[in-house]
């Protein structure tokens, strides 16, 4: 947003929270940054400067409040529809990229040189990348000290960083006190849990469409790995080679509940990437709605839904796995076919772990499903030779989810028996692209039809997305809704 100093002042004496997480008050006097809704004394206004992200506040060398907490505010969505290099770097910093590699292995993963991938990131984000990440894991950490009874060292290694000692330092800089003396501040202090089981709220810009989203989960679940019970969305993963288990609910406020029982706290970060991507928590629905909202087609539907959001991936490689089972048949029988081969190939989780939730299974590796002869899966050949193909493809790349949209969609179309339609899919949930678009979907094309009836081509549909832009994957998931619900 465009941050008029005499606006931005408005909207903090309003503390109005529509622009929570939009920008970040910090106030020369005190050396303090704060939400718009922060309850404390309004400061004066030759007192403040405005940041569009807490990175930017704090590289420009201001803390954290304690009283507001930043690190609970929504995310900033101001990257997306700007730059999808910066948006697909932001992803993999909070999945913890940096915690172990360098910004020219991040930039080599996104197809960029290091110089490069700087100058988009003061560009669109107004931080360097490293900054970025620091900002990221010491808020995480303080979230963490406040939601959670983790031990100081376990919150370390669960916030990305490699030791206690540097964990301590780079608090103590940023926050100027201890992280001992925040968690007796806050009245919770004890040696940690036993287990790496904790509790976290993940926020998000009202409105949220929870039954949409809810709809869409229990309509796609695979029996074994994911239930949705009793308003709890549960299922298993596995990350880095680590196993958890998340559970996710809506919350009383404007955040989901979030349980994670976890093998290895350091997978914390890049687990709640993942369950943050699921539900599309970024999102500013707002913006989406205003835009969208100009084409009279999509008016409606986004006056009915203005909280819709599009369902993103836990894992990327699944989703691949999801899409080629699906092609020309239905959604049920898709889910059959997915149940089948978690049965015959996905690992049972560790016996530590009961399973009285109904999640009981990892989803297949590509090496599983590579060393099946899938039979038990009753499928064409050709499509059995898709399958096995993606997982080559994907067990040969270290990287295959890395760089740009048209790039996967492409190393995808290479793959004999995947054509556009499940190409551009896989985009839109894996790599989470605002904009990506299947142009030649039949639902579309049918919900989309002219008032006489006719059905617009591939061409057509693809020309009148281009309104759309940045957004053409909310359109396409808000016609999708609308096609299911009626």
């Amino acid at each position: 947003m465009n941050l008029d100093q005499d606006t931005c002042f408005a909207i903090i004496s309003a503390r109005d929270s529509r622009y929570d997480g939009r920008f970040f008050t910090a106030v020369k006097t005190t050396g303090i940054y704060c939400r718009p809704v922060c309850p404390a004394r309004l400061p004066k206004k030759e007192n403040v400067v405005f940041f569009p992200s807490a990175a930017v506040a704090q590289e420009a060398g201001f803390r954290p409040c304690l009283r507001c907490r930043p690190e609970t505010a929504p995310d900033t969505p101001a990257w997306r529809g700007t730059s999808s290099s910066v948006g697909r770097a932001l992803r993999l910093i909070e999945e913890g990229a940096l915690d172990t590699g360098s910004v020219e292995q991040l930039a080599a993963r996104l197809g960029l040189g290091d110089r490069q991938l700087r100058r988009l990131f003061l560009k669109h984000v107004g931080a360097s990348p490293v900054s970025v990440a620091l900002t990221r894991r010491l808020l995480l950490a303080k979230q963490l000290l406040h939601e959670t009874k983790l031990s100081i060292t376990q919150i370390a290694m669960a916030s990305g960083f490699g030791s206690i000692r540097r964990f301590n330092e780079s608090f103590q800089e940023v926050f100027k006190v201890a992280p001992s003396f925040l968690r007796r501040e806050i009245g919770v202090e004890g040696p940690g849990l036993s287990s790496a089981d904790l509790q976290v709220r993940l926020r998000y810009r009202p409105p949220y469409d929870w039954e949409a989203m809810a709809a869409f989960l229990k309509a796609r679940l695979y029996p074994g790995v994911e239930t949705f019970d009793r308003g709890v969305y549960r299922r298993s993963l596995r990350v880095d080679g680590r196993v958890c288990l998340i559970g996710v609910s809506r919350g009383k406020g404007d955040w989901l509940d979030v349980r994670l029982r976890l093998q290895d706290l350091t997978a914390v970060p890049k687990v709640i990437a993942r369950v943050r991507e699921g539900f599309d928590l970024a999102a500013d629905p707002e913006i989406i709605s205003a835009h969208l909202g100009q084409d009279e087609a999509l008016r409606d539907l986004t006056l009915r839904r203005p909280g819709l959001r599009v369902p993103g991936a836990f894992d990327p490689f699944e989703i691949g796995i999801r899409a080629i089972l699906g092609q020309q048949i239905t959604v049920a029988a898709a889910i059959k076919l997915g149940a089948a081969l978690v049965q015959h190939l996905g690992e049972p989780l560790p016996s530590v772990w009961p399973s009285e939730t109904g999640v009981a299974r990892l989803f297949p590796t590509a090496e599983a499903i590579l060393a099946s002869p899938l039979d038990f899966l009753g499928m064409p050949q050709a499509r059995v030779k898709c399958l096995k193909a993606y997982c080559q493809a994907y067990a040969d790349s270290p990287d295959f989810f890395g760089g740009e949209t048209d790039a996967l969609v492409s190393r995808m179309q290479a793959i004999p028996g995947i054509g556009p339609w499940t190409a551009n899919y896989i985009a839109l949930r894996a790599l989470r692209d605002p904009d990506a678009f299947p142009a030649g979907d039949v639902a579309l094309a049918r919900g989309l039809a002219l008032p006489d009836g006719t059905r617009l081509s591939h061409d057509d549909l693809e020309a009148r997305s281009q309104m759309w832009r940045p957004w053409r994957a909310y359109a396409a998931q808000h016609v999708w809704t609308e096609l299911a619900s009626g």
